[in-house]
């Protein structure tokens, strides 16, 4: 981990021990989370109060508000606060994405890095799903851990992070859970296959239980391929992380979240088999429409040399009947990105971070 800037603290400096890309290579195949709990806890003020201190020179967070959707339906337990965010990988930002309107100077790792946990802290997600994931094991994991977040990751077999000269190791998937709220039941690390071929792409699939009501749930995270030209490609591996999720969730018995930046429209096909599927699952943020049939106009926002680049790629989809969506995070208006787009000095990646608080349906037995 890098310094955080001259005002570097106690608290932070306990956590800088960057590691070399040697040393983060040889996690590659690891999967289980390091041991931090020899750490002490850390107040997730007391962070925030650091992230502020490096980003005092920087224009300040957004404002996003939530929209409250929950229809009257009342609730007798806390709902499940549940955030989704490729973060843009490091290596990636710097190294091949080529954003020609983002200064190279907002890009530093020493300062997104604060960024982005001044996101996640500023929204206080119970689950935090991740993608493009490149400094797991030196910023996030002991960080998160401390914090009291259980952390699973899983990086890509071959990712392009490691093409980029002075890279921190791969990118991946990491999943984010807090240890006072849930239990783990089961965990499972899918390598996505397209055509019967393992692929390059992955995901994370975990049962929990919460304490408070005592219900089964899974969340699972995912990244699938990018680029135009994939559609099918995509799908397939759709296709694929549906059939893993049946059988996880016992067909649906379990009720299950799913978070991703699926790469795709929702004129897709891999949206289409998400929406159609017999896990009778919808898309959260769908329902921030007039009539909750549209999904978002935008989801990451950035211009290229090929231009400009706008789209819906990322979602929150869930058990319709087994859960309800009580409030999701407004997105950010063209007037906040301004006209170079994102990242920014203002934010940390080119894609906007969809949090959700679920509740679970009051009726135990009606069918999913």
């Amino acid at each position: 981990v890098c310094s955080m800037g001259n005002s570097t603290s106690r608290l932070y400096s306990a956590l800088a021990k960057t590691l070399s890309s040697s040393a983060v290579s040889q996690h590659q195949d690891c999967l289980e989370q390091p041991d931090s709990a020899q750490l002490d806890p850390i107040d997730p003020k007391d962070l925030l109060e650091e992230c502020q201190i490096v980003l005092q020179k920087r224009p300040p967070r957004f404002q996003r508000d939530f929209v409250d959707l929950k229809k009257n339906a009342a609730s007798n337990h806390r709902p499940i606060r549940v955030m989704q965010w490729n973060i843009l990988a490091q290596a990636l930002g710097e190294g091949k994405d080529n954003f020609v309107q983002c200064p190279m100077e907002a890009l530093k790792w020493e300062e997104r890095k604060c960024l982005i946990l001044e996101e996640i802290l500023a929204y206080k997600p119970d689950i935090l799903c991740l993608q493009e994931v490149d400094h797991y094991f030196d910023t996030f994991e002991p960080l998160l851990s401390r914090l009291g977040y259980q952390c699973t990751f899983f990086p890509k077999p071959w990712s392009p992070c490691l093409d980029v000269e002075r890279n921190n190791g791969p990118d991946g998937c990491a999943l984010f859970f807090l240890k006072d709220r849930f239990e783990l039941i089961n965990s499972a690390n899918i390598r996505l296959t397209a055509m019967k071929l393992k692929t390059n792409q992955v995901a994370i699939a975990q049962t929990l239980k919460c304490y408070e009501t005592g219900r089964l749930f899974c969340i699972a995270v995912t990244h699938l391929k990018a680029r135009t030209g994939w559609e099918r490609f995509r799908s397939a591996q759709g296709c694929d992380l549906l059939q893993n999720l049946k059988s996880i969730t016992q067909g649906a018995k379990i009720p299950l979240i799913i978070c991703g930046d699926f790469n795709a429209e929702p004129t897709e096909e891999v949206y289409r088999e998400f929406s159609n599927s017999s896990l009778n699952l919808n898309s959260a943020y769908k329902l921030l429409s007039p009539d909750g049939q549209s999904e978002p106009p935008y989801t990451t926002w950035k211009i290229r040399p090929s231009g400009e680049c706008r789209h819906t790629l990322d979602y929150i989809w869930y058990s319709q009947h087994a859960l309800n969506v009580n409030s999701a995070l407004g997105l950010l208006t063209e007037e906040q990105i301004g006209p170079n787009r994102l990242p920014s000095f203002n934010y940390p990646s080119d894609h906007l971070s969809l949090v959700c608080d679920f509740s679970f349906n009051q009726d135990p037995d009606r069918l999913l």
